[in-house]
């Protein structure tokens, strides 16, 4: 394979050119275009703006392990990611592109602190850590930054999201003020942009085209599937998919439970991740996906943050997320290292309205299909079959089976006999009656929704002041707020249904004494 001509024309070294080459990368991804020049030629700090599977680490990465290579040893490096996961992809990721020219070691929580101090010790030129364990190390003397010049700050807003803002303050105040600052994250919420102006000294701002966000090789589609028949509708995705392997995102944890439950009861290789796993457990599990060891994962928005798996060939959105920004986070992982990924979205008429408001804020197509038929499975099926004889075949491993072959032939034609073998063999797998029927539905998209708003003339407010509560968060009419009653404590209002999807979106983390304050109202009994 030769070195693709456009990663020479970034100003990598021919060690790191090297490395590009042994792992199969084919040419730049859009951020490493317009991150690695500036890393390798300027001395500024920088903001990237660029989404998980970007290929963002090789962006930060391979200019740093070139601008490291060959000096003195000593911690000249330190990039702070939100998980423990990332952690470990971060240095795994760097380690296959330093091809031991700089020492890169992971640190985290949940693993022993004794033996990360006992690695650190030894002498590393790259640290990549959780805030947590950086500050604990910090606090017991293991970590040297006076020589530290590059500070990474991956997927910053997802550390916003969790909370390590104060940490990221906190370890900042324990490194040189001369030194590079690199900020990496896929929104720009105010406190970022805060933080980047209170630490870093004027940033070039770097970001991918908004016009072509990172799901170009991902074919998105969408079924029209009942809640109660979603498990049926994702077996008959796996099942038509012969190299199956993909992520299942859930709303909830009880969700994942069932679902990862029931494939394991019909012999589908799967786990499920959530927030109550252990995290030895989930190590564990993301190791055997990585492996393949096992083809299907199901979990939540909150698990899945941080892992980074390649060559998935299928994100499912069993349900649809809570934003439009989660939506792309999903899909984003497929798709990826120029490989066509495709993302599926399940929605129930309670989703459809949602759906519509999730393409015109991403600007995306999701386009309309029908579920496979159970025909169409078995059709599948069958070919499968065939291959995988006519390979066993070819490959003569069949021996040891000939003489019962001829027992068989010897009171029956082969016919009857091979059509008899595959029946026990595969049983009910290629008959099209033990597939459960799917109905299907229709979507009225005309209308208007009722939504109760927790706020009422206690709070001082009034119809007017409804209206302008309301169009302050959401950009709509004034004319499509209509039917507005104020009661002592909460109120309601009738709009559109687009604009209800609208308003639910902006309010979705906004509470009221431990309640949401927007939500649909209940229908009248």
């Amino acid at each position: 394979m030769e070195i693709n001509n456009e990663f020479r024309q970034l100003g990598l070294s021919e060690k790191a050119l090297l490395a590009i080459k042994k792992k199969g990368f084919e040419q730049p991804s859009p951020i490493q275009k317009i991150t690695i020049p500036v890393l390798l030629s300027e001395s500024c700090d920088i903001i990237a703006q660029a989404q998980t599977g970007t290929g963002k680490t090789a962006a930060f990465g391979l200019p740093i392990i070139d601008l490291l290579d060959g000096q003195p040893k000593g911690i000249k490096a330190l990039v702070l990611v939100p998980t423990r996961e990332l952690a470990l992809q971060v240095c795994d990721e760097m380690l296959s592109l330093a091809d031991k020219r700089i020492i890169i070691t992971a640190v985290y929580g949940g693993q022993s602190i004794s033996e990360q101090q006992r690695r650190i010790k030894k002498g590393v030129d790259v640290v990549v850590g959780t805030p947590g364990r950086i500050l604990d190390l910090i606090s017991r003397g293991d970590l040297d930054f006076s020589q530290l010049q590059i500070f990474v700050l991956d997927e910053a807003d997802e550390m916003l999201n969790m909370g390590f803002i104060e940490d990221i303050e906190e370890i900042m105040r324990h490194t040189p003020k001369e030194k590079r600052v690199l900020l990496f994250s896929a929104t720009m919420p105010d406190r970022i942009v805060k933080l980047a102006k209170n630490y870093m000294k004027e940033p070039k701002r770097l970001e991918v085209d908004k016009a072509k966000p990172t799901t170009g090789l991902t074919d998105q589609i969408y079924f029209e599937v009942r809640e109660s028949d979603k498990f049926d509708a994702l077996t008959r995705i796996i099942d038509i998919e012969p190299e199956f392997y993909g992520l299942v995102f859930c709303r909830t944890r009880n969700d994942v439970d069932v679902v990862t439950g029931k494939l394991i009861e019909r012999g589908y290789a799967a786990e499920g991740l959530h927030g109550e796993i252990s995290q030895a457990q989930r190590e564990k599990t993301l190791s055997r996906f990585r492996k393949k060891h096992i083809n299907i994962l199901i979990a939540t928005d909150v698990a899945a943050r941080g892992i980074d798996i390649v060559d998935l060939t299928h994100v499912i959105n069993y349900s649809l997320p809570q934003d439009p920004e989660s939506y792309i986070h999903r899909i984003g992982r497929t798709g990826r290292a120029g490989k066509q990924g495709t993302a599926i979205t399940f929605v129930s008429p309670e989703e459809y309205r949602k759906l519509n408001y999730f393409q015109k804020a991403t600007k995306v197509n999701i386009r309309k299909e029908l579920l496979p038929t159970a025909e169409d499975i078995v059709a599948v099926k069958r070919e499968k079959i065939k291959e995988e004889l006519v390979e066993i075949i070819n490959q003569g491993n069949y021996m040891d089976y000939l003489g019962m072959a001829d027992d068989l032939i010897e009171t029956n034609s082969p016919e009857v006999a091979l059509a008899a073998l595959l029946k026990l063999a595969f049983k009910s797998q290629l008959d099209v009656s033990s597939y459960t029927e799917i109905r299907t539905f229709r979507v009225d998209t005309k209308g208007t929704t009722r939504l109760f708003i927790g706020l009422g003339k206690k709070d001082g407010m009034t119809p007017k002041k409804i209206s302008e509560f309301i169009r302050k968060e959401v950009k709509i009419p004034d004319r499509n707020i209509d039917d507005i009653l104020v009661r002592d404590d909460f109120s309601f209002i009738t709009v559109p249904f687009t604009d209800a999807e609208k308003i639910l979106s902006a309010f979705s983390n906004r509470t009221q004494d431990g309640k949401p304050l927007v939500t649909k109202a209940k229908p009248k009994k």
